[in-house]
């Protein structure tokens, strides 16, 4: 079904927009970054202030980006062009699109190196299923050290991480081109409830081994002497992240959207399904490292080390281990795609070119930047093209994309839009998109108009200035 009035390609249904939307939400972000950031943040007071933080500044700055592409019925760049041409302000507001792009072009090069890394631990623990059998903890008879030693040896192996980074690429690839109601629509709808009833799943498990009220005290108990600054900016940039704001998705995935669907409902549905899975990743992954007395502030290496260490101790462990990481390869692919679906979506309209070569062209430049993060990480750390950032200096690829795009254009794309939206597009225009009415139409106002940007302000200083608070 095109989306209605802009005969271009679009959801067939409203369910099939929010399960779409969802998808590119939920990510590595809620699986990954929101454990190891809770865990390394205190806990308790870390996630009450996080919830607080997805109410008061994702939400708002989600139904922004979201009108502004079901506005524009374009690209994420063209939709806000039309709607400043609109609303009599410049055209060159289409910035904050651009810098989303962009953005979005980066992260998916290096994010389907992740991806890869996902890709290379189904398969260890595919492996282990078959020497092991499916009685016992999975690595049965191998020392913790050589467990952990996975995820290093693989970074390590520049040919191996190569080829996985574009085997995961391809497979993002092959629902892009197939186009938003073919494609990208078909795997949400199917991978998304296959995803939440995996997730699901192996919570209940992890109920069952002796730590998941210890896990409930430590993510849900509220201790304010923890709740400090660098705690609070800590969650605002998770809030802010998990919604994978400040990226042009939404735009862009908005563009697609009926006249007939009420964006401020399916905000809300996709902010709390997105927080939903966030807690209950928490849920999910603690049980198993405190039942295994590992600790909980690992960081990123909570995925990759830890909890493959935490699945040697546990019944069907290598079972449990697949299931796992299938899980978190769906995560990563939804976002992949919807990543990948944004500059395609630009390419498309700025030179003409049908889906597939569009798709093509931009896999190819992503591609040869994920081969260039994927070696980073190795035998090529000393090759670090944009040394000349202070900011970066040091860093090899892979981080410095990470860092340009997490600490500089995704909030800066992210203010803008909430400048843009709060402060120059035309009003009328605004609210009729929105869906809103009454005292929640001035309070969403107030929230874009004043404390979205500042938080956003506070993200951007905190990622340029990273000593900056204590």
């Amino acid at each position: 079904m095109e989306s209605q009035g802009s005969g271009r390609d679009g959801w067939s249904s409203r369910s099939a927009f929010i399960l779409a939307a969802i998808g590119s939400a939920v990510g590595l972000g809620n699986l990954w970054r929101f454990p190891a950031e809770a865990g390394a943040n205190g806990g308790g007071a870390f996630v009450v202030f996080y919830i607080l933080c997805v109410v008061l500044i994702g939400l708002p700055v989600l139904l922004s980006e979201t009108l502004i592409g079901r506005h524009g019925q374009s690209s994420a760049p063209e939709s806000a062009r039309r709607l400043a041409r609109e609303s009599g302000a410049s055209r060159h507001w289409s910035i904050l699109a651009s810098l989303g792009v962009f953005s979005a072009f980066m992260i998916v090069s290096f994010y389907c190196v992740v991806g890869g890394w996902v890709l290379h631990y189904i398969w260890v623990f595919i492996s282990d299923l078959f020497q092991t059998g499916l009685t016992g903890g999975a690595f049965q008879g191998r020392d913790p050290a050589e467990i952990e030693a996975i995820w290093p040896s693989l970074a390590g192996n520049g040919a191996l991480t190569v080829g996985l980074d574009f085997a995961f690429l391809a497979i993002t690839l092959f629902f892009v081109a197939r186009g938003v109601s073919s494609g990208i629509e078909i795997m949400a709808v199917w991978l998304m409830p296959a995803f939440f009833i995996l997730l699901i799943a192996i919570t209940i498990y992890g109920s069952f081994g002796g730590a998941f009220s210890e896990t409930v005290d430590y993510l849900f108990t509220f201790e304010p002497e923890k709740l400090t600054g660098p705690v609070m900016l800590a969650a605002v940039g998770q809030a802010f992240f998990s919604l994978s704001l400040g990226v042009s998705g939404m735009i862009t995935y908005g563009g697609y959207v009926g006249r007939n669907v009420n964006l401020a409902g399916t905000s809300v549905i996709i902010a709390s399904a997105d927080t939903f899975v966030a807690l209950v990743a928490g849920l999910c992954i603690f049980p198993i490292v405190f039942a295994a007395g590992l600790g909980a502030n690992a960081g990123p290496a909570l995925m990759f080390q830890t909890l493959p260490h935490a699945f040697q101790s546990m019944p069907l462990g290598s079972v449990i281990g697949i299931l796992f990481f299938v899980m978190v390869g769906v995560a990563a692919l939804t976002s992949s795609v919807a990543l990948l679906e944004v500059p395609t979506s630009w390419l498309m309209e700025k030179t003409g070119l049908r889906r597939v070569p569009a798709a093509c062209t931009i896999a190819f430049g992503a591609m040869i930047l994920g081969a260039l993060s994927a070696l980073s990480t190795n035998q090529l750390a000393d090759f670090y093209p944009l040394n000349f950032i202070p900011l970066f200096e040091g860093q090899g690829v892979f981080d410095v994309l990470d860092g340009l795009t997490s600490k500089i254009f995704m909030p800066v794309a992210a203010i803008l839009t909430t400048i843009f939206v709060g402060w120059v597009a035309d009003r009328r225009l605004i609210d009729s998109e929105t869906g809103l009415s009454g005292g929640l139409q001035v309070i969403w106002r107030f929230l874009v108009c004043w404390l979205c940007p500042l938080a956003l302000l506070a993200i951007l200083a905190v990622g340029i200035f990273p000593d900056s608070i204590g």
